[in-house]
């Protein structure tokens, strides 16, 4: 994997960071700084989590998690990695930001309580906008122009569960589009997810889409929970992308298996169109052919009417899994996306 610029890039501290040198080495623990007045705040920063691990000169790697504080996989491998690398077994930077927006996580939400902010479409943000909007700022400002690579983690959260999956914005351009295949193949999750294009403009995927800087995503299960297995794989796959980005030295950069690659394409969501009890007829992972009854909605006080039943528009499998069962109209219930080539995109 090749990187614009990797070894000699300079950048002199920032004075939006507390206890962050960017031109030491060694581990460094520290903040980023947001401020906000209110009758909380005030007074006050809302600190944002950052620590530094670097030998020097190299490759710079952008990890972030939390980004919604209620995906909890990426938030755990985090602060795994920030205990666990050892600068003296690194030929790089490793940056980690465990908890981007932690309002959010703090609050157990998707969302920040402060301002109802969504970091993932926040970016680039504004340095001088509400706390997430800053937090944006921070990271598209201060960190992104950076790194030679980004992996932002999420998961389903409480509303979903994903397969255990790499999830990856085609292009912007065909080098970046290969870079971005291959560090899903290194991270060896056993689904890859791909999208379109600049999916949602004021994502990370999408800032570093624009920033020239190879970027992917992961959706680790979910559900409000940490999925065992969904950790298990990535702490299997973070030392295998680490290796091939050239940063962690003595660890393996091998691609050991293919993964199945799928796509979400507008014909994905199965939608529900009643209020009611959702009642799934397929489980994530299924394969399914279009016309497929796929989900039923019962309805909660006409005692005497039949569920509502809904079919795969599309053959498929079943990607993404609504989790509460409670749904209205306009609830996505599930989605189904297509199997790409099996030798990939």
């Amino acid at each position: 994997m090749s990187f614009r610029g990797a070894t000699t890039r300079t950048h002199a501290p920032s004075a939006a960071f507390t206890g962050i040198d960017f031109t030491a080495t060694g581990k460094q623990l520290g903040y980023g700084h947001v401020v906000h007045s209110d009758n909380v705040h005030d007074g006050a920063i809302i600190p944002v989590p950052v620590a530094v691990i670097s030998s020097g000169p190299g490759p710079v790697a952008l990890v972030v998690a939390g980004t919604h504080g209620d995906e909890y996989e990426g938030q755990v491998l985090a602060h795994e990695l920030i205990r666990e690398l050892d600068p003296g077994k690194l030929s790089g930077t490793v940056i980690i930001v465990p908890a981007a927006n932690s309002p959010a996580v703090r609050g157990a939400a998707r969302v920040s309580p402060i301002d109802a902010g969504n970091l993932n479409r926040s970016y680039p943000g504004r340095a001088n906008g509400g706390p997430t909007e800053q937090v944006a700022a921070l990271i598209a400002g201060e960190l992104l122009p950076r790194a030679d690579f980004v992996i932002d983690m999420h998961s389903g959260g409480s509303n979903s569960t994903y397969l255990p999956c790499a999830f990856i914005y085609r292009g912007p351009d065909e080098g970046l589009w290969r870079e971005k295949v291959r560090a899903a193949r290194l991270l060896g999750l056993p689904y890859v997810m791909v999208v379109a294009p600049m999916l949602e403009p004021g994502s990370l995927s999408s800032a570093g889409d624009l920033a020239g800087i190879p970027t992917i995503s992961t959706e680790l299960s979910g559900a409000g929970t940490v999925d065992r297995h969904a950790l298990g794989a990535m702490r299997s796959g973070m030392p295998q992308l680490l290796a091939g980005l050239g940063i962690l030295k003595d660890a393996a950069a091998a691609i050991t298996a293919e993964p199945q690659w799928l796509e979400l394409v507008s014909d994905s969501p199965v939608t529900s169109t009643a209020a009611g009890l959702f009642e799934p007829l397929v489980d994530l992972g299924d394969a399914v052919r279009a016309g497929q009854s796929v989900a039923r909605v019962h309805f909660i006080d006409e005692l005497d009417r039949s569920p509502r039943l809904y079919q795969a528009r599309i053959d498929g499998v079943v990607g993404i899994l609504r989790r509460p069962t409670l749904v209205a109209p306009g609830t996505h219930l599930m989605h189904i996306a297509p199997v790409l080539d099996p030798t990939g995109p």
